[in-house]
């Protein structure tokens, strides 16, 4: 139940402006989100390379229908690419279509990507196509295909284990030798559409993982959750794959001790670094996939609060 408000809440205007324009809201997001300037994006970026973390960043933002506003997000991916690349960063970046005008057309979308795409490929970074909401999955898959026939090899796409249809868009991302992360799904979708129970999105999730290590380029194995990831590590110690093969994403702010862990275990981990003023949807939607996140949210707020000071501060007499 807590997901589905929350998932709701990401998408309601009036929510947005209440939780954006509250006090100590934002700084309580710098949890998850690494601030809302590129510098801020960059600096977490070299932070966690520091750490033996590898880094995909996200300016975030979506459903854009406005050609200067799409312009001008795909220019900011730009600064980023060339900031990732003067400070030699082991990071990459993560782009939304509707971000970048997919729902504007097919031709301006093609060419506001392409700069991100070129410039890219000539520092020789990695770009990865972020998944939204189901009525964008076949959208996105196409013009990714279109991206892959003119001979991009720089992009990788997201699959969600949610999904009925992900395991035969897996087989056909396989036979491509197309890069994939796969990750549960964070959108709220219907169950025509969508498993909707917990159990049966784990089973999806352990059967995709398994073709992507036996078959897959690269894959990206994106969870927090240590019954996935054990999953993972069993099947790939039982096949001889090495890990070297695949590596594990989280996300910026999540399990900070678990992505620790596995670096020092021998395995790659790439922390997904959003940064960016649009980081409300996004911030709601991460709360509504790990409960425990609510906890910490509330208990971030009241240490920022006149009431938390003050407690904080009668604490400090006793």
């Amino acid at each position: 139940m807590l997901r589905e408000i929350l998932l709701h809440l990401s998408q309601s205007s009036t929510a947005r402006t209440l939780v954006t324009h509250a006090p100590f809201a934002s700084t309580a997001a710098r949890r998850f989100v690494a601030g809302e300037r590129v510098e801020d994006g960059i600096r977490a970026a070299r932070e966690l390379n520091q750490q033996g973390l590898a880094v995909s960043l996200d300016y975030l933002g979506e459903s854009v229908r406005n050609r200067e506003a799409a312009r001008a997000a795909a220019d900011v991916v730009l600064r980023v690419l060339d900031r990732i690349a003067e400070e030699k960063l082991d990071a990459n970046v993560s782009i939304k279509l509707t971000q970048m005008g997919q729902d504007i057309d097919e031709a301006f979308l093609h060419e506001n990507v392409g700069r991100i795409l070129d410039r890219a490929a000539a520092a020789d970074i990695f770009v990865r196509f972020d998944m939204e909401g189901s009525a964008y999955t076949q959208r996105t898959l196409d013009f990714f295909r279109r991206l892959w026939s003119e001979g991009r090899r720089n992009i990788g796409v997201v699959i969600q284990a949610y999904l009925y249809r992900s395991e035969a868009d897996i087989r056909a991302l396989v036979e491509l030798h197309a890069r994939v992360r796969l990750c549960k799904g964070a959108y709220q979708e219907p169950p025509s559409v969508a498993f909707p129970e917990k159990r049966r999105v784990d089973e999806n999730y352990v059967r995709l993982m398994r073709i992507l290590l036996t078959e897959g380029n690269y894959p990206a194995i994106a969870t927090h959750d240590e019954a996935m990831i054990r999953a993972t590590r069993d099947f790939a110690a039982e096949k001889g794959i090495p890990t070297s093969a695949f590596e594990f994403q989280m996300l910026y702010g999540v399990r900070r001790d678990l992505q620790q862990q596995l670096v020092k275990n021998g395995y790659r981990v790439r922390v997904y670094v959003p940064f960016g003023e649009a980081w409300y949807p996004y911030l709601m939607r991460r709360l509504a996939e790990r409960p425990a996140n609510v906890l910490f949210m509330a208990n971030a707020v009241l240490r920022e609060s006149p009431l938390g000071a003050l407690l904080g501060r009668g604490n400090g007499r006793r």
